[in-house]
């Protein structure tokens, strides 16, 4: 570091040395560029970050101004006493201690995040107690400050199953539903009632109508049990928004069968995630890709995306699989690949040949 600010003085020496050959009006313009350069900058930088070396120069240099010059520049007084205490830091290194008591290590602080995580149930007590029969003395109120600081609630508001961890342990149960809409060619909006199952990812389009009756919709959920047959049993939930579409008359249809009707909450989409999902697929890959002319055209449409969608669609849910059609064992042997066009070529499938 010495030696590095012997070189710069030296270079800067004989960069000075060469200005005694220039003209003071040179000079004087320089001087007149570089203010209003300084100005500028000045404008746009509030606190500069100059180097050690940088300092060096500056506060060597700044002896040889006036008091009233020393003025104008970003080094104040103020500057050199913080550059003086930095170097102070620097000199005396030494390790200081923060007063009061000594900070929980980390192993102490992950066991207590997940003695709450396991034990929903536990209260910071209970956890505390639990450290004390593991050897570990925590005061009560240390855990408490340590559950509050990573975003964990008291014991009664983390007891129960989130909305997340109910569907993931009841999918097999669950069917959720959900009108959609799409527009015809000749601005006319077409309403189409599908259901989808949670745990294969298996969706039924049952109807596509313009104007959605609660007859109508009642023997929708008719055909979705006929065409379950025996396997309506294995269904215990099903999800709807609060939609007055869905009449009482609907509900009665699964209740009928032991099927219990859960309402998402108002303006919650994501408690109805999965059939959320299903309905930006639709729009994303077909409906927002074609236009439908009526009823009978989109019913043609809805139908072979269904087929595609259960049958040959992959699904991060199910490892990439297709609810309909499991995955096929790994190919050793490269074998040709043919693609099958739907909808126009709207939608491509590709498939090995036998």
């Amino acid at each position: 570091m010495a030696l590095r600010l012997v070189y710069l003085i030296f270079y800067r020496l004989l960069s000075w040395t060469a200005l005694l050959v220039r003209s003071d009006t040179a000079k004087d313009a320089e001087i007149l560029v570089l203010r209003h350069q300084l100005a500028v900058l000045r404008r746009h930088v509030a606190r500069p970050r100059p180097s050690w070396a940088d300092r060096a120069v500056i506060s060597a240099l700044a002896r040889l101004l006036s008091t009233a010059r020393r003025r104008h520049l970003f080094v104040t007084p103020g500057t050199l006493l913080r550059w003086h205490a930095d170097l102070v830091k620097q000199r005396w290194t030494y390790q200081r201690r923060r007063p009061g008591r000594p900070a929980t290590r980390p192993s102490t602080r992950e066991l207590i995040l997940r003695m709450a995580q396991d034990n929903p149930g536990w209260g910071y007590r209970r956890i505390t107690g639990e450290l004390a029969g593991l050897g570990n003395k925590v005061g009560a109120s240390t855990v408490w400050a340590i559950l509050k600081r990573a975003g964990i609630d008291p014991c009664p508001r983390r007891s129960g199953p989130t909305w997340a961890e109910f569907l993931r342990a009841q999918a097999h149960g669950i069917l959720a539903c959900d009108f959609f809409h799409c527009d015809t060619v000749m601005l006319t909006r077409l309403y189409c009632f599908a259901v989808v199952e949670h745990a294969t990812r298996r969706v039924h389009v049952l109807g596509v109508t313009e104007h959605p009756t609660a007859d109508w919709i009642a023997q929708q959920a008719r055909n979705l049990l006929m065409d379950l047959g025996d396997g309506v049993s294995q269904f215990k939930f099903l999800i709807r928004d609060r939609d007055s579409k869905f009449t009482a008359m609907f509900d009665a249809v699964f209740l009928s069968e032991g099927i219990q009707i859960i309402k998402t909450p108002i303006r919650a989409p994501r408690a109805n995630a999965i059939m959320e999902r299903r309905v930006g697929s639709c729009r994303r890959e077909i409906l927002d890709r074609i236009l439908v002319v009526n009823v009978w055209h989109l019913r043609q449409v809805l139908a072979e995306y269904e087929t595609h969608f259960n049958t040959h669609r992959p699904h991060r849910a199910l490892a990439h699989a297709a609810p309909l059609r499991p995955l096929p064992q790994p190919e050793t042997i490269d074998s040709k690949i043919i693609r099958r066009d739907r909808l126009g070529g709207a939608i491509h499938e590709y498939r090995q040949v036998a």
